[in-house]
């Protein structure tokens, strides 16, 4: 993967902060975002495939057979980068709004 994430990749990361099963992921990332992005089944998995692959991050079987999904330091690192990645995006335009005179 690269270092720039996806939105729902980013989300998906975000909610694994937490050890969850699929379904709890996606209800965690429509609650992260107020209800205004909701990540399908097929996407959801199609994704978590591809963080399995690149170790960010963990499956791991409950006792009740569900699959617990984990994020691993490497998870946690890229996150990071790109949480400063957004944050630069978001400085720079509000910067650039102000001086426009439009914030």
């Amino acid at each position: 993967m690269d270092d720039a994430l996806t939105d729902s990749t980013y989300l998906i990361l975000l909610a694994l902060l937490r050890p969850q099963h699929g379904y709890a992921i996606m209800k965690e990332v429509s609650e992260l975002t107020n209800g205004t992005i909701e990540i399908g089944p097929a996407s959801m998995y199609t994704i978590l495939k591809k963080l399995l692959k690149n170790n960010y991050i963990n499956l791991e079987e409950s006792t009740d057979r569900k699959k617990i999904y984990v994020i691993t330091d490497l998870g946690k690192e890229t996150l990071r980068r790109d949480i400063q990645r957004r944050k630069l995006f978001f400085e720079a335009g509000q910067r650039l709004l102000a001086e426009g005179g439009e914030a």
